[in-house]
């Protein structure tokens, strides 16, 4: 078998194209979370907080000396990001929970009756031999 039909024979099962779909769709999905707090999560903290915006939260490193820009930490960005990554896996958690009580539960199998061991058949024989030997001493 070529490699090209190896790839190709790779490219086409089910499982590959799901996952493709799967990343084009988070993809978006992140898109829309990390819009719905920038413009409707955030503000309201800002403003709890003094009005604060988090993407200017900077620590200057060096001041900036004529044509090079200053050397800032971006602080508040990555506080953005974290909090952008906290609500997305919310949503995804709760995504998942969703689907997972939509799932039908597949009906257990019938159990088959156990099989008794070497040693429960030999307890069992000595019991119904003391049963008998009950009965024939009354």
């Amino acid at each position: 078998m070529s490699v090209l039909s190896e790839f190709k024979a790779f490219a086409v099962k089910g499982n590959v194209v799901d996952m493709a779909v799967g990343i084009i769709i988070g993809a978006a999905f992140g898109k829309i979370v990390s819009s719905f707090v920038g413009d409707v999560v955030m503000p309201p903290v800002g403003v709890l907080i003094g009005g604060v915006n988090f993407g200017d939260l900077v620590v200057t490193l060096k001041a900036a000396q004529g044509d090079i820009p200053a050397v800032v930490l971006g602080y508040g960005k990555f506080i953005q990001s974290i909090i952008d990554f906290l609500i997305i896996a919310f949503a995804i958690f709760m995504g998942v929970k969703a689907i997972n009580r939509l799932k039908r539960e597949e009906p257990a199998e019938p159990s088959l009756p156990a099989v008794p061991t070497k040693e429960e058949m030999l307890l069992e024989e000595i019991r119904d031999l003391l049963k008998d030997q009950n009965k024939k001493s009354l």
